[in-house]
């Protein structure tokens, strides 16, 4: 029996904390495995339990972002087996996975051999707008970040990166995830990344069009890209392309194949988080031996519309 099948025969509960980075997923993480008698934490290529890391590696040692990236999806194999093996002997049952989107953490999920997340959080249900704000500027300015771990655990492997420990109480009366009056201690690290001190890295879209059209180019060298539009937001990018195709294409079946093959092919080479790709056809083309070429079909629009969700 593989992995994969002994881990959800495990019947471990998968739950998650969804927010933009920066915003204080990690340093307010305990709130919620209290809450919810949560026993270990997946953050940032890490797995953490009783605030002790017991596998994986950690994407704030990275000296870039994207390889930052790579590391919080568990995008190298060896990697993602060591902490789905060292999950099948914990017998853990209630994990929370970090993530900046939905999508995020169900591709953890997916790639530590989890089920899906049966309950997804957002930040703003357990921060004010104010705390939140707060540690934006912290993550802009000063370039900190939080392991939600003491700070002997992060020494002994991230010494580099290490920075300073802090101690919170955690008054649950303060949030109103919780109803009655309680308080408890925390220790957290706080370390500078490589990256951070370097600046963000992020992939240029004159570069992500020229991968986008050589995927379209691989899969199908018929198709005719006429135009694309990118756009971002802090959970990832969404790629508009307006194409031809022959005539003779098995419409839905076809783009949606090649929808996924431009989201699995960026997101392998680049680690960065494709959300959605939508596909515009905007003529069906016939091939010149059946038709002149001063005879075109008259052209039509149809949206395929993909939402990458694993």
């Amino acid at each position: 029996m593989s992995i994969f099948h002994r881990l959800l025969n495990h019947s471990i509960s998968v739950y998650a904390l969804v927010g933009e980075s920066g915003t204080g997923k990690s340093f307010r993480a305990k709130l919620l495995t209290q809450k919810y008698g949560i026993e270990a934490i997946i953050d940032d290529g890490l797995l953490i339990q009783d605030e002790k890391i017991l596998a994986g590696r950690s994407a704030k040692h990275e000296k870039t972002y994207l390889g930052a990236v790579r590391i919080a999806l568990f995008d190298d194999k060896e990697h993602r087996d060591e902490v789905a093996k060292v999950l099948l002997k914990s017998k853990i049952k209630k994990i929370l996975l970090l993530g900046t989107s939905e999508k995020m953490v169900t591709k953890i999920a997916t790639r530590l051999q989890l089920p899906p997340p049966e309950k997804i959080i957002k930040i703003e249900d357990i921060a004010s707008r104010e705390e939140i704000e707060k540690a934006i500027r912290s993550r802009q300015i000063e370039g900190k970040h939080v392991i939600p771990v003491p700070a002997i655990e992060v020494k002994k492997t991230y010494s580099q990166i290490f920075y300073k420990s802090i101690r919170e109480i955690i008054s649950k009366s303060s949030h109103k995830i919780f109803k009655r009056k309680e308080s408890s201690l925390s220790e957290k690290s706080i370390v500078t990344p490589e990256f951070s001190k370097k600046g963000r890295i992020e992939i240029s879209e004159a570069a992500l069009s020229q991968m986008t059209m050589h995927c379209i180019n691989e899969f199908d060298q018929a198709v005719k890209v006429k135009k694309l539009n990118i756009k971002t937001d802090s959970h990832g990018y969404r790629l508009i392309v307006t194409v031809d195709v022959p005539f003779g294409k098995q419409l839905t079946g076809e783009i949606r194949n090649m929808q996924q093959y431009i989201v699995e092919n960026i997101e392998r080479f680049t680690g960065i988080l494709i959300e959605e790709v939508s596909i515009v056809i905007d003529k069906i083309t016939m091939v010149k031996a059946e038709t002149p070429a001063d005879s075109p079909v008259p052209a039509f629009k149809k949206i395929f519309s993909k939402k990458n969700k694993a």
